[in-house]
């Protein structure tokens, strides 16, 4: 089965030609080799999918017919992505900084609420 096939058969992908891009562009590995989207995969390879920031590392358990359920999937991948990925996903969420920066446009509504609450200090 072709690796762009398996990966939206595995719901990695929402579309085919959506995980076709992705071995295109370098995101997908197959036993630590970039592929095409045309390398066929078999069971026992290993494989890495570059996907929202996250490396996401499957192992190919067995080949489905055609796309599955979400209740099916780990019947034909084993995932062994590390939790530390998923755990520095989020530090980079909170990470990003909220603060209005200059020459991003006008403040909304609630920034200027905000910003008159801040500047109108009760002195009475």
């Amino acid at each position: 089965m072709r690796i762009d096939k398996y990966l939206w058969a595995t719901r990695y992908y929402k579309t085919r030609s959506i995980a076709s891009k992705a071995c295109k562009k370098g995101s997908v590995r197959v036993n630590n080799a970039i592929v095409k989207p045309a390398r066929d995969v078999f069971p026992g390879d290993e494989i890495l999918v570059r996907k929202n920031q996250i490396n996401y590392q499957l192992e190919v358990l067995d080949l489905p017919k055609s796309r599955v359920g979400a209740k099916l999937v780990d019947l034909y991948r084993k995932d062994t992505t590390p939790k530390e990925a998923f755990e520095s996903m989020e530090l980079l969420q909170y990470s990003k900084s909220y603060n209005r920066k200059r020459g991003e446009g006008r403040p909304t509504k609630k920034d200027r609420r905000d910003l008159e609450d801040f500047t109108n200090t009760e002195e009475e």
